[in-house]
């Protein structure tokens, strides 16, 4: 036997198994439900155009992404994560037995070693060793799939390294925002009309807020809050494209287009993200240029939200708070949080109530994804500190945390290395003055529940810790 059939045996060995193992549940499959043949067709041909145009089709999928939130009845973005997983450890599964390089880095290694701490949450709680117990396991067990899916989007993506350029896969990944943006217009101008259009596929959840003559956007996701994330996020790869790019015109108008919807989904705690993100990112450098930009970057987003009765009501409200109010204490805001839909001392309240609660299982919490169970009113904390404290105790609490800094850790890794060029270089920075502002926005809001923008997040945060070629450029 020739070295070539022998480096070749254990791939052959590894399609013969998989041909035996799908011609096994094609037949139990057609034999439940005939239907299933037509999905099973359909998954073959998606198999072989993956396997076959592996980087486009990691592609497509990248862009399709930020479309599917809006079909969450039909539970697609749920598909569509365990679909990329099986596809991520097929194909490194083939990559191993063909004997070729996996890419990783050191963030992914310890990136698996915290999820596999995460699912310590999720063995305890049958166990009795949490807050609450095994009849929440499936609420538990998806949340740790979601937060798996977010190790194998990575993995997936590493697998690109030396295949793609990564100015020109960033460049591509802009052409995501054409979904959520073009329902957005529809959703600013015609907001009568689409909410029953596409209640049939979303339950009524996709369409304009409308109260009034005041309309909250949302594009392509489930609220508005969602959508103010994602903006802000690319607004940062577009920020990036445009100190980079010759022709500064097009990011110029993008960077437009994308604060005006930023600022249409009319989320108060977005406006302090972006405060954040602008200071960080100009703090480092600060020349008179910068500052102008930054600031009046800035007072023009600020001008667009307070120009509305909405975005008026919004901010005249942190008036009736603590926050601005030194004659409200906390005891008083609950009690106000009773009647003045107050949203912030509406906050209050239920962090107090969720606090109490984890008083009573500290060291380890509740249970991974169940803090909906603890409140009174089956939502999530609106605090992702007070989640985290109440889901996993102490030590969840602990391990939450360490992972945001291993995650600036390994921006600024990525920044110091002599290795990196100025334009990667660029890229690590103002992803650094994003990742600062997200915990900001996690004060009063469930961003950890953010999976499109953190989708997006760990993609691009991937490509950053390429090994950039020194001729590569930005269109």
């Amino acid at each position: 036997m020739t070295a070539t059939n022998q480096h070749q045996l254990p791939l052959v060995t590894f399609l013969v198994s998989a041909c035996i193992a799908i011609g096994f549940a094609a037949g139990v499959a057609v034999g439940i439900q005939p239907l299933f043949m037509g999905l099973g067709v359909v998954v073959i041909l998606a198999l072989t155009y993956f396997f076959a145009s592996f980087s486009q089709a990691v592609l497509v999928l990248l862009i399709v992404r930020s479309s599917v939130d809006i079909f969450s009845q039909l539970q697609i973005p749920s598909v569509l994560a365990v679909g990329i997983d099986i596809l991520t450890l097929m194909y490194v599964t083939k990559m191993l037995l063909q004997q070729q390089k996996v890419h990783t880095d050191s963030f992914w290694w310890f990136f698996v070693a915290w999820i596999m701490m995460q699912a310590l949450w999720v063995v305890l709680l049958p166990l009795g060793g949490l807050g609450l117990d095994g009849a929440y396991l499936v609420d538990s067990l998806r949340e740790w799939v979601r937060l798996f899916s977010w190790l194998m989007l990575y993995l997936l993506v590493m697998q690109l390294k030396d295949h793609v350029e990564p100015s020109v896969m960033l460049s591509q990944l802009l052409l995501g925002l054409i979904p959520p943006i073009s329902l957005a217009l529809l959703q600013m101008f015609l907001p009568s009309i689409l909410p029953p259009l596409l209640s049939a596929n979303a339950g009524g959840e996709i369409g304009a807020l409308v109260s009034g003559t005041e309309i909250r956007i949302r594009g392509t996701f489930g609220h508005p809050n969602s959508f103010a994330t994602y903006l802000l996020l690319f607004i940062s790869l577009t920020w990036w494209k445009l100190g980079e790019a010759k022709n500064r015109l097009p990011w110029l108008l993008l960077l437009g287009v994308l604060s005006m919807f930023f600022v249409s989904t009319k989320a108060l705690f977005s406006l302090m993200m972006l405060a954040t993100f602008v200071l960080v990112l100009i703090a480092p450098r600060l020349n008179l240029l910068k500052i102008i930009g930054g600031i009046l970057f800035f007072m023009l987003v600020i001008g667009l939200f307070a120009s509305t009765p909405f975005g008026q009501e919004r901010l005249s409200s942190l008036a009736n708070t603590p926050l601005l109010n030194p004659d409200i204490d906390i005891s008083r805001a609950i009690l106000l949080a009773q009647g003045d839909n107050n949203s912030f001392n509406w906050r209050l309240s239920q962090w107090t109530y969720l606090l109490e609660q984890w008083q009573h299982y500290p060291l380890l919490g509740f249970g991974l994804g169940l803090s909906t169970y603890v409140s009174t009113n089956q939502l999530l904390p609106h605090n992702d500190y007070v989640r985290a404290l109440v889901e996993g105790g102490i030590v969840g609490f602990t391990t939450y945390i360490l992972f945001f800094f291993a995650q600036g850790a390994r921006l600024w890794s990525i920044i110091k290395s002599p290795l990196t060029i100025s334009s990667q270089r660029s890229l690590c920075l103002i992803l650094f003055a994003f990742l600062l502002a997200v915990p900001v926005g996690m004060i009063t809001e469930n961003i950890w529940s953010h999976t499109t923008m953190f989708f997006y997040w760990w993609t691009i945060l991937a490509i950053a810790g390429w090994q950039w070629k020194p001729h590569t450029t930005t269109p």
